[in-house]
C-alpha cells in the first residue's frame, strides 16, 4: 500500500466551500418534513430520484433544473429528494467507483479533487435548486465532507453488515436507510436497523465518540440474488405484509420502508420501474398498515433512457446501471402523485 498524500479534513474542506444562511435554513427545512414524514405526522410520499451515479456535473445539474420544474407542481403530495450518488460500491471491487474517485470518469483518480467535485455539486443542488440530496454512505469516514448537505443517506446492502455503517448511521440526524443485505436475509436487515437506532460509543476519525441511536434508521427493500445467481424481488404485498410482521415484533421506532424499484426488484431492467412504482402505490393504498409503514420510492432515473460504456459521451446517459430518461421519469413522478390516496 502506498501512501500518495495526506487529504484535508471535513473541517478543512467546509471551510473553503461553506454554506450561506438561507441554504442552512432551506436544508434544515427539508430534513425535518423529512423526519415527519417518518414520524407519521406528514402523508406525504418521499420519491427518492436521480441518476444511479452523479457522474457528470454538468448532466446532474440539468436534470436537476427539470426535476425542479415538476417538483413545484407535485410538492404537496410528494416529498422529492434527488439521489445524487457520488460514490459507487462494486460488486467486484473494479470499475467506475463514482465522482468520490474519478471527477472525470476518463481520467485517473484524483481523490482530492473528488472530494471538493462532490461538495460543489451538493452544494449548488442546495444554492441554485434548493435540493437537499439524498447520497449513499460508501465510505464512513467521508460522510462529514457532507454531513451539512445530505437530507437522507442509505447504506448499501454491500455495507449494511458492517459495524462502522451501523454505529456511525446511529450518530445521524438525518433519516438513513439499510438496504437489505445482498442474499436477502430480513433478520440481518433488522438488527442493522436496531444496531443503528440504539446509543453506542465507538472510534470514528481518530476520536471516541457517543451517538444517541437514530430514530430514523429504516429498512430499503432492493431485491436480493438467490443461491443460483438469479435475481429475486422484494417488493410485492406479501413481502410488505412480512416487513410490517418483523417491525411489530421488533418494536422499533418509527416503522418504514422505502422500496428501491431497480437493482434485484427490477432484474436491473429499468423500464420495470414504472410498473413496480405502480404495484407499491396499489399495495399501500389497499392497506393501512403498508399505507402506514411505505413512506416512498427511490428511483434511478437521468436525462437518456438506459446506459453507456465510458467514453461514448452521450449528456446524460448513465455510466453503470441503466436509468429511466427523463420524459419516461416525469410521466411517472406526475402518475404516483395522481393515483396516492
Amino acid at each position: 500500500m502506498n501512501f500518495i498524500r495526506k487529504l484535508p479534513i471535513p473541517q478543512d474542506i467546509k471551510a473553503q466551500f461553506p454554506l450561506k444562511p438561507e441554504w442552512v435554513k432551506t436544508r434544515e427545512e427539508k430534513v425535518e418534513e423529512l423526519r415527519r414524514i417518518f414520524r407519521g405526522e406528514s402523508d406525504k410520499f418521499v420519491l427518492i430520484i436521480g441518476p444511479c451515479s452523479a457522474d457528470n456535473t454538468e448532466a446532474v445539474l440539468a436534470y436537476l433544473e427539470k426535476l425542479a420544474r415538476v417538483d413545484r407542481q407535485v410538492r404537496d403530495k410528494l416529498l422529492i429528494i434527488p439521489r445524487v450518488y457520488t460514490n459507487k460500491p462494486r460488486t467486484t471491487g473494479e470499475g467506475y467507483k463514482g465522482m468520490l474517485h474519478q471527477p472525470d470518469p476518463s481520467a485517473r483518480p484524483d481523490m482530492l479533487r473528488g472530494i471538493i467535485a462532490i461538495r460543489e455539486l451538493h452544494r449548488t443542488a442546495l444554492a441554485d435548486y434548493g435540493f437537499t440530496c439524498a447520497d449513499e454512505m460508501l465510505y464512513p469516514e467521508n460522510h462529514r465532507y457532507l454531513s451539512d448537505l445530505l437530507a437522507y443517506i442509505a447504506v448499501g446492502a454491500r455495507s449494511v453488515e458492517n459495524q462502522q455503517h451501523r454505529l456511525t448511521a446511529s450518530g445521524m440526524d438525518v433519516p438513513v436507510g439499510m438496504k437489505n443485505p445482498t442474499g436477502g436475509d430480513m433478520h440481518v436487515l433488522m438488527n442493522s436497523i436496531h444496531a443503528a437506532q440504539c446509543a453506542h460509543t465507538f472510534l470514528y476519525r481518530g476520536w471516541e465518540v457517543h451517538s444517541d441511536g437514530n430514530p430514523y434508521a429504516h429498512a430499503i427493500l432492493r431485491g436480493y440474488i438467490d443461491f443460483s445467481g438469479k435475481c429475486v424481488s422484494n417488493y410485492h404485498y406479501e413481502n410488505l405484509v412480512e416487513l410490517h410482521e418483523l417491525y411489530e415484533e421488533s418494536k422499533l421506532h418509527n416503522p418504514a420502508v422505502i422500496i428501491d424499484t431497480n437493482h434485484a426488484n427490477s432484474g436491473k431492467r429499468y423500464l420495470e420501474q414504472i410498473r413496480i412504482s405502480k404495484d407499491v402505490v396499489y399495495s399501500r393504498n389497499h392497506n393501512t398498515d403498508i399505507r402506514k409503514m411505505v413512506k416512498g420510492l427511490m428511483v434511478e432515473s437521468y436525462l437518456e433512457d438506459g446506459s453507456q460504456k465510458i467514453g461514448e459521451n452521450v449528456f446524460g446517459k448513465s455510466i453503470t446501471d441503466p436509468c429511466l430518461g427523463w420524459e419516461k421519469s416525469e410521466e411517472l413522478i406526475l402518475k404516483i402523485a395522481d393515483t396516492l390516496e
